[in-house]
């Protein structure tokens, strides 16, 4: 038996349905979806879109763990692309708390792409998470299937969130489409020297509200805190509470990473530790949540 659903049918997402009801091109009207995973009403109640460049810097991974793990907690669905960047970092952020959260893929359900992340298409089924797409079977993406994708990204959400965006980037046309449906735009705010900061820059710049914590995401949900079913030790904010805690030498090093992210090295020579007794504390730390590491810069989870 075929897991699909039609547009006539009662079991439609309903926003998705109006929201692709006021594009005037016949091709981007509803279609049918095909599903994999745990379809039902509760899944599409809450849905925000997190979306951003494929070439996500160190800042915007950070931001998309960050915020998304929050909101997930807070049983927030959130939905994206399934293209590695910022929609792996939003799927990952979520399943890594135990959230739910919905891939939206531009070939046949079937199909992993791209291939390499069998493991989070994995991961997101097994946490009652979902995967749908318009099309059957292993049919391939094309590259208007990316644009037909993303009106679904945007169209199952109330709100989308960009963390970074170039100005040409494929992130633009969701926001594009959310402005089309009348949706919330968020976006996070980056240094101005950034490529990958210009497209929020212009969103921002066009009346997109600024994210600076999570909160400014729930407030628009109605939403106050996590939910008490969540596993909060297995997500950063049970590693920041860990953090708090901290005294000596970690909370030494845990302010100065609150500030900037930093190799070992300049940790070192900043706090004048030596070397050897800073890596074995940085390894704990690491191990414990507290930290991570992303191309050699540690900074706070």
């Amino acid at each position: 038996m075929k897991n699909e659903v039609l547009p006539e049918d009662k079991k439609y997402p309903k926003l998705l349905k109006d929201a692709l009801g006021k594009l005037p091109q016949k091709s981007l009207e509803a279609k049918k979806l095909y599903y994999k995973g745990a379809y039902d009403e509760e899944i599409f109640q809450n849905c925000l879109a997190v979306v951003g460049t494929r070439h996500l810097t160190t800042y915007g991974r950070r931001t998309t763990e960050q915020l998304v793990s929050q909101l997930a907690m807070a049983g927030i669905t959130i939905v994206s692309g399934f293209m590695y960047g910022g929609d792996e970092a939003a799927h990952k952020a979520t399943v890594q708390v135990g959230g739910r959260t919905i891939a939206v893929m531009p070939c046949g359900i079937d199909r992993i792409h791209p291939e390499y992340q069998a493991d989070l298409y994995n991961e997101i089924l097994k946490n009652n998470g979902l995967i749908i797409s318009e099309y059957p079977a292993n049919d391939q993406p094309q590259q208007f299937t990316y644009i037909q994708r993303d009106r679904l990204v945007a169209g199952l959400a109330k709100a989308v969130l960009v963390v970074e965006a170039g100005l040409n980037s494929g992130t633009l046309i969701t926001a594009s489409y959310a402005n089309k449906f009348g949706r919330k735009i968020f976006a996070v705010p980056g240094p101005i020297t950034s490529e990958v900061s210009k497209g929020t820059s212009k969103l921002i710049k066009e009346g997109a509200e600024v994210v600076t914590c999570a909160q400014d995401i729930l407030n628009f949900f109605k939403v106050s805190g996590p939910r008490k079913d969540f596993n909060k030790q297995s997500a950063p904010a049970f590693a920041k509470a860990t953090a708090d805690k901290s005294d000596g030498l970690e909370r030494k090093i845990i302010d100065f990473l609150n500030r900037e992210s930093a190799d070992a090295d300049t940790i070192s020579r900043e706090l004048a530790i030596p070397a050897s007794k800073l890596g074995t504390t940085l390894t704990l730390m690491e191990m414990r949540g507290i930290i991570n590491q992303d191309s050699g810069k540690y900074y706070i989870n």
